[in-house]
């Protein structure tokens, strides 16, 4: 049956058995892969942009016709750009020069105000520290601050997290008919970890779950940052204290290097014809390690994060 409005297309994904994938890598064990680059804004972010704008109308945060800022990788941007367009409220995107101008451009072309913030100096083009990033918060604080704007704060908005736990949680864990035993996320804001795993957990306490983090950039694990630039965006940006993880169990943390992640998005796309981005090919490289080492022969479950359209003018498709 047809649907009334784009919103209520945001979610209930495919998900699709790596089996393919983890036989040619000779390992025992599943790998079920939830396809959030389906969403209309082609990324699971579309999923939290509608749960933090919900939440904060019911609440009475935001204001009918209210502006709505945020800053953005490109993604949570895409998916706010949707949800605001279709309740009407202008919305403005607060991105750095270092993510991908194809995110730019979709933001857009969807009606969105895109502020585009210049790197550090010391940062490499094409790879957002976690200084840029900082960079890119106080332009987004100023221009809520001059506008009486409501600001998503994808970082500690609940509805973020509330979005995967109500959805994303249960979704995977019906997709798999009830035989997951382990989760694996590469943390950007931390809202579709600890959303998914309170969704699992609720559904059977004793699933785990593994943090994912740049190699050399793993704060969350209370290692030293010695390499904040990375080449995969949307996550990875060395914050020690993410406050939707707080009181989240985690079995165990991880880490990617670039190289491994951009191999996996590859072996994704010829593999299992999935077209993904970096943060996917992030999460698929983790579980695979899992699947040979602590959760041989088990069931794991990932989020195919983003499209891999929106990387064709960077080093992951060259």
């Amino acid at each position: 049956m047809a649907k009334q409005s784009i919103l209520e297309v945001i979610g209930a994904t495919p998900a699709v058995w790596l089996d393919r994938l983890v036989a040619q890598h000779g390992l025992r064990g599943r790998l079920l892969a939830k396809l959030d680059y389906l969403n209309p804004g082609f990324s699971k972010k579309d999923r939290a942009a509608l749960g933090i704008i919900r939440a904060a109308a019911t609440s009475g945060a935001l204001q009918p016709g209210q502006t709505v800022v945020e800053l953005t990788s490109g993604n949570m941007g895409t998916g706010l750009a949707i949800v605001c367009g279709q309740l009407g409220h202008p919305f403005v995107a607060v991105m750095s020069r270092g993510n991908s101008m194809e995110r730019a451009r979709m933001m857009a072309g969807l009606g969105a105000e895109v502020v585009l913030v210049d790197q550090c100096e010391e940062s490499v083009p094409g790879q957002v520290s976690g200084a840029d990033l900082a960079e890119v918060d106080r332009m987004a604080r100023r221009i809520t601050a001059e506008r009486g704007a409501f600001r998503a704060d994808q970082f500690n908005h609940p509805g973020n997290a509330g979005a995967h736990r109500d959805t994303t949680g249960p979704e995977l864990w019906a997709d798999s008919g009830g035989t997951l035993d382990a989760f694996v996320d590469f943390a950007g804001s931390g809202g579709t970890f600890a959303g998914t795993m309170m969704g699992l957990r609720g559904l059977n306490p004793d699933l785990r779950g593994y943090v994912v983090e740049p190699q050399g950039a793993a704060a969350l694990a209370g290692q030293v940052v010695e390499k904040p630039d990375h080449p995969i965006q949307g996550g990875g940006y060395a914050m020690a204290d993410l406050s939707l993880m707080k009181g989240v169990p985690v079995s165990g943390y991880l880490t990617v290097s670039g190289s491994a992640a951009r191999d996996a998005t590859r072996a994704l796309a010829v593999t299992e014809g999935i077209f993904a981005g970096f943060s996917a090919g992030a999460n698929v490289a983790a579980a695979l390690e899992l699947l040979a080492g602590a959760e041989a022969g088990r069931t794991i479950g990932v989020i195919i994060c983003d499209s891999g359209l929106k990387y064709l003018s960077t080093d992951l498709w060259d």
